[in-house]
């Protein structure tokens, strides 16, 4: 991008971006679904439809009849077909590194929320990762949605930016301080699985913002000062509002969300008591974004080379 938008004292380049953004800005989560014909096979039109709401929104949901078996190889050639190339896999990935979302006994008494049936609160995916893995890209395709529940709210984390600077610019500010939130480090069994991480809540990486964001309170530090807990609270209080910017979206098998990585929370539910019919969701998480040239993944790994500059 030529201008960049989030820059202090960009003003007049913020205006202009943020005016842009407003006007053109979806009303009803409705107005993010693409109807596709068969997502392994994106027509040229569903993918320009697909990446001009992206561009506008961060997101969009794809939505077509079922056709032949709701395997992987569906999210794999949906994500290829968008430009996104560079898929990270988390320790709890399938091996393929694609996750299989569904109620696990074994990790759900782990600890680990997105294995169980239980709601999981406001984030952003990959919100503890180093900064070379932050994830700027998901998809997430509902094979088999719950019996009941399971409802997902999305919020696109630019007009998150919008709304804090709407109301005092000094949030935004605050939230993009290189300590603004720290998740410690994660340990089992007296062993570190995981080091802390310290980092901005929003940062810009190519001219695009990204941002990293949990509600939960436990085992996690935000920088001390009030200006960064006002900016929480008044976060929170849009995540937990009515507002016509938050949308809400139950998946039903065949459907799925493709975004740059916006807020989102996901509502307890319950499964279907049949044997396999429950909840299913693939997940595949990358970091790369849609409708963003981005530089290749050997690339990227070639730059985290000693001596690189």
């Amino acid at each position: 991008m030529s201008e960049q938008y989030f820059e202090p004292g960009r003003t007049q380049a913020y205006a202009r971006w943020r005016e842009r953004k407003l006007a053109h800005y979806p009303r009803r989560a409705e107005d993010l679904i693409v109807e596709v014909r068969d997502p392994r096979q994106l027509s040229e039109a569903e993918v320009g439809e697909i990446q001009r709401l992206c561009r506008t929104a961060n997101m969009a949901v794809y939505a077509g009849p079922p056709v032949g078996p709701a395997d992987k190889e569906i999210v794999r050639r949906l994500g290829a077909r968008l430009g996104l190339a560079c898929l990270h896999a988390n320790p709890l990935a399938d091996e393929d590194g694609i996750s299989s979302l569904e109620t696990t006994p074994e990790k759900s008494a782990a600890g680990f929320i997105p294995y169980s049936n239980r709601r999981l609160l406001w984030h952003t995916d990959g919100y503890y990762n180093a900064p070379d893995e932050h994830i700027r890209a998901f998809i997430l395709h509902c094979v088999r949605p719950g019996a009941t529940g399971g409802e997902n709210r999305v919020l696109d984390p630019e007009i998150a930016y919008i709304l804090l600077h709407d109301a005092d610019p000094e949030y935004v500010r605050a939230l993009s301080a290189s300590d603004a939130m720290t998740i410690p480090a994660h340990a089992a069994d007296g062993v570190e699985l995981r080091p802390a991480q310290t980092g901005p809540v929003f940062s810009v990486h190519d001219g695009a913002l990204h941002m990293r964001y949990t509600a939960r309170t436990r085992s996690i530090e935000w920088r001390p000062d009030e200006t960064t807990r006002a900016a929480v609270r008044f976060l929170n209080g849009i995540l937990d509002s009515d507002s016509p910017y938050v949308f809400a979206l139950r998946l039903a098998g065949g459907q799925g969300l493709v975004c740059n990585n916006v807020l989102h929370n996901r509502s307890a539910f319950a499964d279907d008591p049949a044997p396999g019919q429950g909840r299913l969701v693939y997940r595949a998480r990358y970091l790369d974004r849609i409708a963003v040239r981005a530089a290749s993944c050997r690339q990227r790994a070639d730059e985290k080379k000693p001596g690189s500059e």
